[in-house]
Order: C-alpha cells, then structure tokens, then sequence
C-alpha cells in the first residue's frame, strides 16, 4: 500500500465523487465510515442544514461513488475529497472518515476550516491491530458474517432492540457493498492511523476528537490521544454511547459540532462551494 502523506506516495487523478449539498453559510462536509454511504447522517442533517451549507459525500467504493481498487491509499481518499472544494470548509469524518479528515488537514490546510473526529481510531496498540487484522481476514473469508458481526459491534444491545429497523437497514447497507472495494478501504481503515500518527502534530486546523465512551474500537483513549498529539485538539466522550454517534445520538453529536464550528467559523469559509460531479 502507498505511504500515508509520505514523498512516495503514489498520486492518481482525484474521482467523481457521488455527493449531494444542503443547506446555507460555511460550508461543512460529512465523511462516512466504511462500508457505510452519507445516508448515515441523515439525523444530523436538519440541526447542521440550519447553520451551514452541508456536503454530504460517498468516499470512493461506496455509494454512488467509483469502486476503490486494491492498494488504494489515504491519500487518494483524501485528494478525492479535496477535488470537491473550491475553498475551505469545516471536515467532520466518522471512522473511517476521520481518518480522510486527518489526511486532508495535513494535505491540504487551505481547505481546511475546522476538523471533527467522529469515533476515529488514532495510535492502535498491538492487540488493537491484530483485532482489526483479524476482522479484515473475516470480511474476506465471509463478507455476510463481518457485516453482522459489525452491527453487533456497533449497536447496543438496548439500542439495537429499540431501533431494530434501524439496525437492519445498516446491516443492509454493509451487505450491499463491493466486497473487493470493501475490503481495499477496509485495509486503508485498518493500518493508516499508524503512518498518520508521527504525522498528527503537523496539523493546524482546530480539531474536535469525539468517540462514545462504550466504543470498543474508536476507544476513548484514542479520542484522548488525538487531542493530545493535534496542537489545540481537544476531546469530548459520549456517555453510553457506542460507535455510531450520528445514528445512536445524533442531536448530541449536531450540537457537540456546531458548537466547535461556530468557534472556529471566519467570513474565509462562507464562500465554499462543491465542484458538481
């Protein structure tokens, strides 16, 4: 896999990106995690819709967005992203999607406005990793047992039985992906927080680190971590929740970025438009 904003990190022209834009003001864009698409932050749509003009984007090989090729890199993911912009705009990532956020701070700080880490992975310890290596080896062997075993990871048992609508139409989400896309963003998800880390103190945009405190796998120590490494950053945990913030508490979640935006929201980001795809 190509390095992580390293010299020889290979540089392919950006894809058309699938996305959809609403809402006036500073411009915000929404980064999914993967195997998800931007439908996941439809809860938060109408708190953000009311403050800023909301891009809601599909990364490459998900959605309506190109298939991702194996060996696809962070970087790539992230220069896709960038395409999009005319001028700065405030990032907010989930997962998979936080670590693109991470990405375009350091690529690209003109674009830059603010940054929100939304359950993000930062400094995986050993067995972290093996966790997610094993996982990664799961979705390949048995693409319809990870996607369950994510719903599993993700929702509460409490929550899962008081949405189980919501949890199927996830569960279907993940299932209808390209599993060789999947698992080459999969790879991407699973190893570029160790080359993003000795990289992290290079960022200057304002960065918000929020995970839910029940995450087994975007801990709160990792949310703590990136607010320690990222000059500025600060960290706020979610009590009770788990990983999918944007779904599980979204009004939390709208209310915990606006207030980061609107700290960090100059005349500079009220022109930000998207390029039509």
């Amino acid at each position: 896999m190509s390095g992580v904003g390293t010299p020889g990190a290979r540089s392919t022209t950006p894809v058309a990106l699938g996305h959809e834009t609403h809402g006036a003001g500073p411009g915000l864009v929404l980064l999914h995690g993967v195997g998800l698409d931007r439908s996941m932050w439809e809860r938060c749509l109408p708190a953000l819709t009311a403050r800023h003009r909301v891009t809601l984007v599909d990364l490459r090989g998900h959605g309506a967005s190109p298939a991702a090729a194996p060996g696809v890199s962070l970087a790539e993911l992230a220069a896709d992203v960038a395409a999009l912009l005319s001028g700065p705009a405030h990032i907010v990532g989930f997962s998979l999607g936080a670590l693109v956020a991470q990405q375009l701070g350091l690529d690209r700080p003109d674009l830059t406005a603010s940054l929100t880490l939304v359950s993000s992975v930062a400094g995986r310890s050993e067995d972290e990793r093996t966790a997610v290596a094993r996982r990664r080896e799961v979705a390949a062997r048995d693409f319809g047992a990870s996607a369950w075993a994510a719903v599993d990871r993700w929702f509460s048992p409490g929550w899962r039985a008081q949405e189980p609508l919501l949890a199927r139409r996830v569960l279907d989400t993940l299932l209808a992906n390209d599993p060789v896309s999947y698992l080459a963003c999969y790879d991407v998800f699973a190893t570029a927080d160790a080359g993003l880390w000795p990289l992290l103190p290079r960022i200057t945009a304002p960065t918000l680190a929020v995970t839910g405190e029940d995450d087994p796998g975007s801990t709160p120590a990792m949310s703590r971590r990136l607010a320690r490494r990222i000059p500025g950053g600060r960290a706020v945990i979610v009590p009770g929740a788990r990983h999918l913030l944007p779904l599980e508490c979204p009004e939390r979640l709208a209310d915990t970025i606006l207030t980061h935006t609107g700290s960090h929201t100059g005349s500079h980001t009220g022109h930000q438009e998207c390029h039509s795809s």
